[in-house]
């Protein structure tokens, strides 16, 4: 017997946002059935999931991928590799996509909804203070994760124009945080700078004391979003809540390096913004360089979004300050630490 609602296929419901957005459609009356398709083991009893079936499987697989839209009124796609995003990750970020897109539209499933990344729209100085969803999505050629999330919606764009029965939601999330959601300390000692910085700022940073971490701050602000929060705007696209099309998604306020800092309680010290566009011009032209360093150039310049059109159109209020989605991330990462 068909189940009551709709159906909805998920490519990386094992990571850190996929959680969230399962959870929501767990709790979503409309939603009846939930396919995950992911690489590793996962057991979907563990995390009291009901309407969830799991599979192993791969976005560069064609079977895998049919099997999964096959039957879907909408696809979730979030299998993305961030933090390593390089060449090497091309096959699985950009043509995983496009195996994801084409066979979904090819399977006639009505709604993709696709999380894209603030860093679409690239590092560049040209970008207004304030990105709308008008300013197009260029990425940043230095920044493999930003090039990559960019091409992905251009390869989206290519399909729709082809298969003009299915629609796409393109959620643009600022940093997302939360409990679950803690990549960005993961990537945290790419934003130290490491050996790279000029021998001043390397020199100061050894001079702290070693027993808590230290984050340089150049003083530029970025913005964080809930996981929950996120999970509720592709819910939204899930259901075909307002029009299709990109949707910025950032809480509200503005924080720094130093705000991580202090809710952490680590350290922070000053660092002269010049000094981190200078390491990142020069680390950009040396050979063999390890494709992290690419994210130095994801803190030269600030990428600040409004999110009117998702608050219009798909009626998304977050629930929780950049402030608090923070400090929340904070005390989930300190319960897990080890005692000293």
């Amino acid at each position: 017997m068909a189940s009551a609602g709709l159906t909805v296929a998920v490519t990386g419901p094992t990571g850190d946002l996929g959680i969230s957005i399962v959870d929501a459609l767990e709790r979503s009356r409309a939603v009846g059935r939930v396919v995950g398709m992911a690489r590793r083991p996962f057991d979907p009893a563990e995390r009291r999931w009901r309407k969830t079936e799991y599979r192993r499987g791969d976005v560069t697989d064609p079977g895998s991928v049919r099997d999964l839209v096959r039957g879907a009124d909408a696809v979730v796609h979030l299998a993305f590799a961030i933090l390593s995003a390089s060449d090497a990750t091309r096959e699985l970020n950009v043509d995983g996509s496009r195996k994801v897109f084409e066979a979904a539209a090819k399977a006639g499933v009505k709604r993709i909804c696709y999380a894209s990344s603030v860093a679409a729209y690239g590092f560049h100085d040209d970008n207004p203070d304030w990105l709308t969803e008008d300013v197009p999505a260029r990425g940043s050629r230095e920044h493999p994760y930003s090039d990559q999330k960019a091409e992905v919606e251009r390869v989206l764009g290519e399909v729709l124009l082809r298969r003009r029965r299915t629609v796409a939601y393109v959620f643009r999330p600022c940093i997302v945080a939360g409990p679950d959601a803690r990549t960005m300390l993961h990537a945290i000692p790419y934003f130290r700078l490491g050996e790279s910085m000029p021998g001043p700022v390397r020199r100061l940073l050894s001079s702290m004391p070693a027993l808590r971490p230290v984050i340089p701050d150049p003083g530029t602000r970025f913005q964080l979003v809930h996981e929950d929060d996120v999970a509720r705007a592709f819910l939204a696209g899930v259901r075909g809540i307002g029009q299709p099309g990109p949707y910025n998604l950032a809480a509200g306020g503005a924080l720094t390096f130093s705000d991580v800092a202090d809710a952490l309680g680590w350290y922070s010290v000053p660092v002269p913004r010049v000094a981190v566009e200078a390491t990142a011009e020069i680390v950009t032209r040396l050979p063999l360089m390890p494709d992290s360093v690419a994210w130095l150039h994801s803190v030269r310049k600030p990428v600040l979004m409004k999110t009117d059109r998702a608050r219009r159109e798909l009626r998304w209020r977050p629930k929780h300050s950049a402030r608090a989605t923070l400090h929340e991330m904070a005390r989930a990462e300190r319960s897990e630490e080890p005692a000293r």
